[in-house]
């Protein structure tokens, strides 16, 4: 059986490391300092859970405009550090954004873009620190059902009954098997473009098996609940353009059902002061798979 032709990017990505707040943070950089100006700053991309800042190198090889993009890799995922702990606090992706930003552009405001995860990160941040946004892009990032404080209790002892779970990812004992797996869950994912994601989402260890690049400590729950209403306090408070997009296969009732029906979404992203929203067609969650071709053409045409 011969092997699957693997995908040639367009654009082809550096790796850089940047130490901050005790790790070292992996990115890929496409272009460079040169390209960098005022009207078309630094874009800084930003990914969910379980996946890692390479999977954006489709969207970027389909824009039009060659400029400076960067993608991180969250701390615990890619070729990030994972940080010396048991589970993962939500408020330290905001500290690592923070620093990161510091370092990559610290005189000047960015282009921000987040999926799922990542796209809740940088409401957040937007809100905050809104001086160093220029333009928002939100991919998926609805936030999280409502919680109420009764929930709190058995939210916290879920959390010390895990911290007691051994935690783990399924390792792979061929680097095409971790594509396969990609493709079944994005089956719209092709077969070159998931050989090459499957070297970049995972690494052959000693034991020479392949192993997914995110800690399974992500797996425990967060003993902290979700406030909506602080959340939304935040991205009312956002300044800059915000582009929402979303694929017309998305169901946010699959995942979540009546505890956070579509209605209270609505309620929510009608808060941002300066929202655009684009849906896109023959996609659902993993838009950057689904279709980088089309994402990449609202993207050249919001940021520009």
């Amino acid at each position: 059986m011969s092997e699957p032709t693997v995908y040639l990017p367009r654009r082809a990505a550096q790796s850089y490391f940047i130490p901050a707040r005790g790790l070292r943070h992996h990115l890929r950089i496409w272009g460079t300092p040169a390209q960098v100006k005022p009207e078309r700053p630094l874009l800084l991309l930003t990914h969910g859970w379980m996946d890692v800042g390479a999977s954006f190198q489709f969207v970027v090889d389909a824009m039009r405009d060659d400029r400076a993009i960067a993608a991180l890799d969250w701390r615990g995922f890619g070729g990030t550090q994972a940080p010396p702990v048991d589970s993962y606090w939500f408020h330290d992706y905001l500290g690592d954004l923070d620093a990161l930003l510091d370092a990559l552009s610290p005189a000047a405001p960015v282009d921000l873009l987040g999926h799922s995860m990542g796209g809740n990160i940088v409401m957040s941040y937007a809100g905050v620190r809104p001086a160093r946004v220029r333009r928002l892009v939100n991919i998926e990032g609805f936030g999280l059902p409502e919680t109420r404080p009764e929930q709190a209790p058995k939210r916290l002892r879920q959390w010390l009954d895990e911290l007691k779970t051994p935690q783990s990812l399924r390792s792979y004992a061929a680097l095409g098997e971790v594509a396969a797996r990609l493709q079944k869950n994005n089956p719209r994912l092709a077969a070159d473009r998931a050989a090459w994601l499957a070297a970049h989402w995972a690494e052959r260890r000693r034991d020479g098996r392949w192993h997914v690049l995110g800690d399974p400590a992500h797996r425990r729950v967060n003993p902290v609940l979700y406030r909506k209403d602080e959340a939304l306090e935040g991205w009312k408070l956002i300044e800059a353009p915000t582009l929402w997009i979303e694929g017309d296969e998305t169901d946010p009732d699959r995942w979540w059902g009546h505890r956070y029906p579509r209605s209270d979404f609505e309620a929510r992203i009608a808060l941002v002061p300066r929202l655009e929203r684009t849906r896109i067609a023959q996609c659902g969650h993993m838009v950057h798979f689904d279709r980088p071709d089309a994402l990449a053409r609202r993207l050249d045409d919001f940021l520009a």
